[in-house]
């Protein structure tokens, strides 16, 4: 589905502050209540904007420790339970089927590295997972954003282009 500029202006506006509203969000873009507010409704109904719920810092909730864990699946029983399965464990954020040498990718959190531990026996212990593999993440450099993909699909041709090295070499 095709964007404009005034949608990623509006995509924009709420990612930075979700509660500004449409009647405050009409007079900064100056356009009209109706016109913000249509937008809103299209973008949702398209799925382009699949919510306006808070973002969530796991480490603000005491889940400082954050690891990636790549799943071998029994063949026989599918993805499908197992994501059903592992839907039940509150650390597991997120989980992506894959191609290449495993079945499923989990994004995971726990308080502490024993509390990891903990949380990939619970994982393992799922039936049908067969074999786990961890890495921990030890800073995020670049967080879960879309805003970049909206101004591309807008046209922004800025958008695609890598920002210019400005670090001097001093070696």
């Amino acid at each position: 589905m095709p964007i404009d500029d005034l949608d990623a202006r509006l995509i924009g506006m709420f990612t930075a502050e979700p509660r500004v509203g449409v009647l405050e969000a009409s007079r900064r873009l100056g356009v009209a209540r109706g016109t913000v507010q249509a937008r809103l409704d299209r973008l949702a109904r398209d799925g382009v904007v699949a919510g306006f719920g808070p973002e969530i810092d796991p480490a603000a909730l005491g889940y400082g420790v954050t690891a990636f864990v790549t799943l071998q699946l029994r063949q026989a029983g599918g993805h499908d339970p197992v994501a059903a399965r592992l839907a039940q464990v509150p650390e597991v954020i997120e989980a992506h089927t894959i191609t290449g040498p495993g079945d499923m990718l989990c994004r995971i959190v726990a308080r502490s590295n024993t509390d990891l531990q903990r949380v990939i026996d619970v994982i393992v212990d799922v039936a049908g997972v067969e074999r786990a593999s961890s890495v921990i993440s030890l800073a995020t450099q670049i967080p879960y954003r879309t805003l970049p993909l909206v101004r591309a699909a807008a046209g922004d041709p800025g958008a695609t282009r890598p920002a210019e090295d400005t670090s001097e070499d001093t070696a």
